[in-house]
């Protein structure tokens, strides 16, 4: 099995708020991440397509192509937004680096496979909202 990862960066803003919870308890459990004037990441993703190279173009994946959905699906959505008001895939979620990597992966999964190679699957969504925190997300571990 072959791995192929493409990496961009975004820039976004979020608060990690509850609003089935209290204030008391969102302040409590999220810190200075529910500041209600939001506060903002320099992200960046890692997207991640494993098979075997496919025998006419010898790519899992191109890149470039895997480029372009990504500036498609995410980019374009995500970059210098809210995560919270201004993405519509993400309406109705807490905006963790969690969540985004389980949301990323649905919103990009269908054009990814279908543009890799035969058999290709997208195996992982890692995403750095610092240099120390990070989330991935493999549905098929």
């Amino acid at each position: 099995m072959i791995h192929v990862t493409r990496k961009v960066h975004f820039n976004a803003a979020h608060r990690l708020h509850n609003p089935a919870k209290s204030a008391e308890w969102n302040a409590k459990t999220y810190g200075s991440c529910n500041h209600e004037n939001w506060h903002g990441h320099n992200y960046v993703l890692e997207v991640t397509v494993a098979g075997m190279p496919d025998p006419d173009t010898g790519y899992v994946m191109d890149l470039g192509k895997l480029r372009d959905i990504l500036d498609e699906k995410i980019l374009s959505k995500c970059d210098h937004r809210n995560l919270n008001l201004d993405v519509p895939f993400l309406q109705g979620i807490i905006p963790s680096s969690e969540n985004l990597v389980i949301a990323f992966y649905h919103e990009i999964r269908d054009d990814v496979e279908r543009a890799a190679a035969p058999g290709a699957r997208l195996s992982c969504v890692k995403l750095f909202e610092t240099e120390r925190n990070v989330a991935e997300y493999r549905p098929n571990e």
